[in-house]
């Protein structure tokens, strides 16, 4: 489906060419919101807002699903780039919503008249993004757009992209906090209490199962050229959902990046207990399909001895699993399923 479009192009064009000629500085939250808005601060920048936004766009899995999460969704005026299905409870909303496959350019982000952007990602606003970028996060606010990144991801500098975070600081109470100041910004703070409430109950209960169990060496792990392996690091948050879950990362001493590229050498020499899938992307993308990976994987005879391969513990699992977002507790459920089948159910 294609994304609202009541506002006319050309208006759009002339929004963000005034930008370019202004090439000012965006103006303080409180001139643009006005003395009593009310203000939070995401990676760095304060965000103000003198009324609940009504016009929101959602881009990217964790975005799209945290808008959801708290009943916002009938605030969207458009939704982008999403990894996999959403989690099944958001499935109705999802539907009814404007959705575009790919990032839309900052005139198409435009048409749709927002007031205020939530980015699964920080790649939405950078510059040198490898998709596509709709400007700076100060660039939209100089035309009476608010924004936040899920901080999780949060650049060192408004523009950049994820290569100059530092994810390795991430906890699941990183989501929360991003769910509490967003509930407050949009006047759904008691859905925000209530969503937190969930996933903690739901963690939780998980931890309890798995206390004092053997903890496995977990991989996450997806296919990629060459022969090679894509595995996620130490710092990714995929291992924060395998520890919650009772395992440890195989590759948790890797941490100069998120995501690294190793040979099947390593991968062998690593010799994991349980290796899940990282299948990516498309908005009907299901764990069903993540099935590819797992016969990649297992039928590659390099791997053949690895422990995980030999004893059938290749389990399908989507990139969208190991995001930062309100998927938290199921990713942590799914993983604790699969390690510890004989303390937790599916």
């Amino acid at each position: 489906m294609a994304p609202v479009s009541s506002f006319p192009r050309r208006a759009a064009s002339a929004l963000a060419g005034a930008f370019l000629i202004a090439g000012c500085g965006a103006p303080a939250p409180e001139q643009a919101a006005g003395e009593d808005a009310l203000t939070r601060t995401n990676c760095g920048i304060d965000v103000a807002v003198g009324a609940p936004p009504e016009r929101l766009y959602a881009a990217y899995q964790p975005g799209i699903e945290v808008a959801h999460a708290l009943g916002l969704s009938d605030r969207l005026v458009g939704t982008a780039f999403l990894d996999a299905e959403v989690l099944p409870e958001y499935a109705d909303e999802q539907a009814e919503a404007e959705y575009v496959p790919t990032l839309p350019s900052r005139e198409g982000l435009l048409e749709t008249e927002p007031d205020f952007v939530i980015s699964g990602y920080n790649g939405f606003f950078a510059e040198n993004s490898p998709d596509r970028s709709v400007g700076t996060r100060a660039s939209l606010r100089e035309l009476g757009v608010q924004s936040w990144i899920l901080s999780p991801l949060c650049p060192s500098e408004d523009g950049l992209t994820d290569r100059a975070i530092d994810p390795g600081s991430v906890r699941v109470g990183s989501v929360y906090r991003d769910l509490r100041d967003l509930g407050a910004l949009f006047g759904a703070e008691e859905n925000a209490e209530q969503v937190i409430s969930d996933m903690r109950e739901r963690i939780s209960a998980v931890e309890e199962q798995v206390e004092g169990a053997e903890r496995p060496s977990v991989a996450i792990v997806s296919p990629g050229e060459d022969g090679g392996y894509r595995v996620a690091s130490g710092i990714d948050f995929g291992t924060r959902i395998i520890e919650h879950a009772g395992g440890v990362n195989a590759f948790a001493d890797l941490t100069e990046k998120r995501n690294v590229d190793v040979g099947v050498e390593e991968l062998v020499e690593r010799d994991p207990d349980v290796i899940l899938t990282d299948a990516c992307c498309d908005a009907g993308l299901t764990t069903q399909d993540a099935e590819d990976e797992v016969r990649a994987i297992t039928s590659d005879p390099a791997l053949e001895g690895v422990t995980a391969v030999a004893g059938g513990d290749v389990h399908p699992f989507l990139f969208a699993d190991r995001a930062a977002g309100v998927r938290a507790a199921h990713s942590i459920e799914l993983v604790a399923a699969h390690i510890h089948p004989d303390l937790v159910e599916q």
